[in-house]
This record gives C-alpha cells, structure tokens and sequence, in this order.
C-alpha cells in the first residue's frame, strides 16, 4: 500500500503531549533507566522492546507495583512459549485495583448505568468494604488460592466485587454473560470446574426482561465441582434452594485479605470464540495482567484519577476484564449493562454525557452504525469532556474515522486498536502523544515488537504480511486450561514461526511506524496468489446505503478452481436488482481493485457472529466446502445457528 504522506485527522497539541503521562513516564525513565530523553515516541518504544528487561523493571517502579515478595529478576526462560516473568516475585491484583479507595474513599469507583440511562455509583470505601466481605467469604466456603469461581453474570458492580474477591484469594475468576445459552456457558465452564458460581435471575435488554433461572438451574445440574451458588436477584426474585444471597454474603464491614500469590499464579480464564470446537480456555496471570494493564491503560490510554472511563461490552468479553482494570489507575468506571441500541442508535453517546466519560469505548460496527442511522453525537449531547473515542471488535474503517471527525470533535483523539482475547490487551493502537491517520492505528505498543512478516518469516514496510510478535508480553497466556503438553498453546500461535507469535491477522506496518489491520489470515482471500484482507471489502461495500452488513469468503473448489462469493444483507427496503449489483461490484473495483471484485453477489437473510459480535467466516467458507453443519461450527458459539442452515443449504444447492 503507498503511504504518500497524507496530512493527518488529528493532532495532539504541545499542552496535550507535555501533560500526557507517556511524555512523564519518558523524561523519568531517561533520568533512572537509560531511556532516550529525544525522539518522542519512535525512540520511545525502539527503546522498551530491545531493553525488555530494563523497560518492564521501569514500568513496575512508575506504577508502585507493591511485590510482597522482592523478584529475582525481570525474565528468566524469554523463550516463547513459556517466558518466566519476576521469578520469585509475589503479589496481589486485587489489592492494586483497590489501592484508590486510600485516598478517594468516597469518590466513585463504579457508576452503574442500566437502560433507564441514570447512573447510580459505587464509592471506593464501598466497593472496598463488598470486596473484604466477599472474599471472607470465600475463604469461610473452603476456596483456596488455585479454586475456580465463575460468574453467569451481566456488567453489574457485583461481578466486579466477585472478580475482586475472587482475586484477593488468589482464586481463579471466569465469567460469561446472561445471554449466553447453558451449551455455551458448559462448554467453557466444565473445562475448568468451578467451584463458586455466582448467577443472576435475569438481565434486561432492550426493555425487555430476560429470566434465566431455567438455565441457572441447568448449569448446577451440570457443574458437580460446585459447593455453592450465590443469587443475585437482579429481577427481584427468591433464591432458589440452595443457593446463597448476595446481600449476606457482602454486607460485613471487614477490611478485605489479599494472599499474595506467585506473579504468574492464574488470575483469570478468558475463552476463545470456540466457533470449530471447544472454546480456548485461556488462562492469565495475576502479575502479567497487572502490569500490562498499568502500561495499557496509565500510559497508551492516559487515564489517571480524574477520568472516567467507558466501554460498552459485556462479561463474555476481554474488554470487560479490561475494563475493570481501570480501577488500578484510579480511575471511575463506568458499567453500563443493557442494549447498545436502547431506545434508539445514539444511545452509548448519551451514556458517555450523562456519566461524564473522558475515554469512550465502542465497537466499529457500532460506529458505523451511528453514521449509517445518521446519528449527531456532538448535536444532540454535551460530549465536551470525551477526549479520546477507542473502538475495537474490527478495524475501523476510513468512513468511521471521518464521522468521529465531523460528528464528535475536530478535537477528538480516535485511537483505533487491535489485539485480542489471547493476551487480554492491546498490540497496537492508542497513542495520546501522536497524530491519528485515517485508517491506521497509531503505533505499536510499548513493549510489543510488532511486525509484519512475510512468508518466509522477513520483516515488510508498506506490504501486507503476518502479524507477529518477536518478543514475550507478560499478559502472554500462561496456559491453557487442559492442556497438559502446551501442544494447543503451541498450535494455536507458534507453529508457523517457531519461537515467535503468530496472531492471525494480516496487516500493514507503514514507514512512519502505524499499522493497518486488514482482517483474519486464517480466512484469507487468495486470488491468483495474491493475499486480500476480508475487511478492505466490507470497509467499501458497507459504504452503501443498501447493504447492512456482507460476508466475504475465499472457497478453495476440487478442480483447482477458486469461488470468492460476496454476500450481502440488505437494508430494509433494498432490493438486489442489477442497478445496486452494479454499483456494488463498481465500488469494489474503484475503490480497491479489479481483483477484489466477487465472482458473485449473493443475498443472505443475515451475517452470522461469534457471541462477541465478530463475523464468523471460517466456519461459513467450511460449509461451503462441504463440510457438515455439525462438524463446521460449534453451535454454542454463534448467535444465530439458523442463518448457518441458510449457509449449509446453499453448499448443498450448489453441490
């Protein structure tokens, strides 16, 4: 791709780089640790991944990173996987994200948004007070450091005081959201044989209320490893026998215990989609979610006591794990739990007005989705203080730039990031000290030799290759759950470059050091042997007005041949005719190149999704490659099985 130096969106201004806290952090790692004083971020980051060692020591120091026991070193065994982060070293996560409630006891900690739009908050005395409560009793029902506590629970503050006090005992926490159906909820949680599970009657979504006791009740019939179930009556209902009140559980005034636990002692257990089997049940450490979360969010994200901080997700997802730990820079959190879209398109906008959010986290497609509904953030809601709009899920397209731009603020900073489940954070994206380009994500971050590789393993500059990582993050995953070998950890990101991750993504590291994100490689389009990024089509095809989302799949045929389908869901009132194929195949061709063009145009009563909300494209292109529905897609993962039918009917139509 050409990068012709196009003038950047956004710039920040010499207050907004001498304020930021990466610009602090710089002048003081210079002065202590050898850092580069000059050079701004380049030098910057240049410096944090061939000092490693040095670069994660300063970050531990900068942060007040309390170790109950002193480390030996920074890294031991570098080698991945299995890099040994602060041998000897001990410490508690828990007490780190509380360590605000010192100075701001009666600050908020959490604001807790429902569909109603009022925020209700949770002061750091408090959440702390909760936190001692239920982590004593804990220990009182027998769970010990290493015990597995899950939660079927929605973005409420009781699944931030379970998850805290799940790790002040130096348990280990799992979560999956109410909408999850009981398969999909067993398929990761008998993995790992939880032994607390703290549940909801039901959640509220789009106005509607949502009971859930019937699952409930099928997930204790099923998890025998259970001693107890706690109910949380989000709905107002009775506890089911058996079951223990939230309110009892929580309601003593003690001073919660943190056990300090080894650095790489299990945190938590976050879960791959699972679309073509069992979820990865991917397991975190305490020390390595610590420190990589201090980095991404006090230094990449700027956040700090005076901000509040807001991300629409849910508890199914990374980005709720992440979001929680905004509580370790002392910064407000804002839990919003409802529809994104209730009553209406522009609602997380007012959301962000109403809790006086500085940093606002969205999806692309919700993005695009405002600009599609012709939605007018900056018109219609006071959103002076949001400085920095964040979206992740998928790339964000160079449109969606544009209309944070217009309809937000000139002033806005867009940060653009990418990274994944597998680590729990970021490989790229925020940076508040540089220029945002339309489509590009700022930079790689601190402590991240990201790179682009091509197919015999070299480093490209403006050429779509492999995204990598050459060097260990501490949020790397320790394990996986069930995998005694490390045989599917390794499959899963090392078998193509030995020794060095491999995400599966296809990107674009430019010459001035930002990145564009072009979409899964293990999907991969490939036309006459050259590599196309799914999300470079949809980015144009979405563009038009009649077409609400569009599935792209590469289909390697018996005889040699190769099928590229396009296929699109309409908006309502569209119709497929030969004017709208036209201009859908023109716009492809214009915008991108003959090659991208589909050999054919194929109306779909939906895009299938992964329970997070991304396109799910290799199991459709195995259905269309013949392979039975059973066999192509684990159903507990996906949001709508029935539109996979549609899929697995036209592989056979098609035969």
């Amino acid at each position: 791709m050409s990068t012709v130096n196009p003038s950047p969106l956004w710039q920040p201004t010499p207050e907004r780089i001498a304020h930021a806290r990466i610009t602090k952090f710089q002048a003081w790692a210079a002065e202590h640790h050898g850092a580069p004083a000059h050079g701004g971020y380049a030098a910057l980051h240049r410096w944090s991944v061939d000092e490693l060692d040095t670069f994660w020591k300063a970050v531990t120091e900068w942060f007040d990173v309390r170790f109950s026991t002193p480390y030996a070193r920074v890294l031991g065994d570098r080698s991945m996987p299995g890099a040994e982060w602060f041998p000897g070293a001990t410490l508690n996560y828990a007490e780190h994200a509380l360590r605000a409630a010192g100075t701001r006891a009666d600050e908020p900690a959490l604001l807790y948004v429902d569909e109603t739009h009022e925020p209700t908050p949770v002061t750091w005395s408090e959440l702390r007070r909760q936190v001692g409560s239920l982590a004593a009793e804990l220990r009182a029902l027998g769970v010990r450091p290493g015990d597995r506590v899950s939660g079927y629970l929605p973005n409420v503050p009781q699944a931030v005081v379970a998850l805290l006090a799940t790790a002040a005992v130096g348990a280990v926490w799992t979560s999956c959201a109410p909408d999850f159906g009981a398969r999909s909820v067993l398929d990761r949680f008998q993995q790992v044989e939880p032994v607390v599970l703290f549940t909801v009657d039901g959640y509220r979504y789009g106005g509607k209320e949502h009971d859930r006791r019937d699952v409930v009740a099928q997930l204790r019939g099923e998890l025998p490893t259970l001693r107890a179930v706690v109910h949380i009556p989000l709905l107002g209902t009775e506890a089911p026998e058996g079951a223990l009140d939230w309110s009892t559980l929580t309601s003593a005034d003690v001073d919660p215990v943190f056990e300090p636990v080894p650095f790489d002692h299990p945190l938590w257990v976050l879960y791959s989609s699972g679309t073509t089997g069992l979820p990865k049940a991917i397991v975190q450490s305490q020390g390595g979610i610590l420190v990589e979360h201090l980095k991404q969010l006090g230094l990449h994200c700027d956040l700090g006591t005076e901000d509040r901080f807001f991300w629409y997700t849910s508890t199914g997802w990374m980005m709720w794990n992440f979001l929680v730990s905004g509580l370790l820079t002392g910064t407000t959190i804002v839990l919003y739990d409802g529809s994104p879209g209730h009553p209406d398109t522009g609602a997380q906008w007012r959301i962000a007005e109403r809790t006086g959010a500085t940093l606002f986290g969205t999806s692309a497609a919700y993005v695009m989705a405002c600009r599609k509904a012709e939605v007018h953030p900056s018109r219609d809601a006071d959103l002076t203080r949001v400085r920095c709009v964040a979206t992740t899920g998928s790339p964000l397209p160079p449109d969606g730039f544009r209309w944070l731009h217009d309809e937000v603020s000139e002033d806005l900073w867009i940060a653009s990031v990418s990274g994944g489940t597998d680590v729990c954070s970021c490989f790229a994206g925020a940076v508040p000290t540089l220029p945002v380009y339309i489509g590009e994500l700022q930079a790689a971050g601190l402590g991240t030799d990201l790179q682009s590789w091509d197919a015999s393993g070299r480093p490209v500059v403006d050429e779509v290759g492999e995204l990598v990582v050459t060097n260990p993050m501490p949020s790397m995953p320790v394990r996986f759950w069930n995998d005694p070998d490390g045989s599917r950890y390794h499959d899963s990101y090392f078998d193509t470059y030995p020794g060095v991750w491999r995400h599966g993504d296809w990107i674009t590291v430019t010459a001035r050091d930002s990145v564009v994100i072009h979409g899964r490689s293990d999907s991969t389009l490939n036309r006459q042997g050259v590599r196309m990024g799914s999300a470079d089509i949809y980015e144009a095809v979405e563009r038009l007005p009649e077409i609400k989302e569009s599935l792209v799949i590469g289909v390697e045929q018996p005889d040699g041949g190769y099928w590229m389908p396009l296929f699109v869901h309409l908006a309502p009132g569209a119709e497929l005719d030969e004017a709208l194929l036209d201009r859908i195949k023109r716009t492809i061709r214009e915008q991108l190149s003959p090659r991208h063009v589909p050999d054919e145009v194929i109306e779909v009563p939906g895009v299938p999704h992964t329970l997070t909300g991304k396109r799910i494209e290799v199991p459709v292109k195995r259905l269309l490659q013949g392979t039975p529905l059973d066999k192509a897609v684990n159903a507990g993962s996906v949001d709508d099985v029935e539109l996979l039918k549609f899929y697995e009917r036209l592989a056979r139509e098609r035969g």
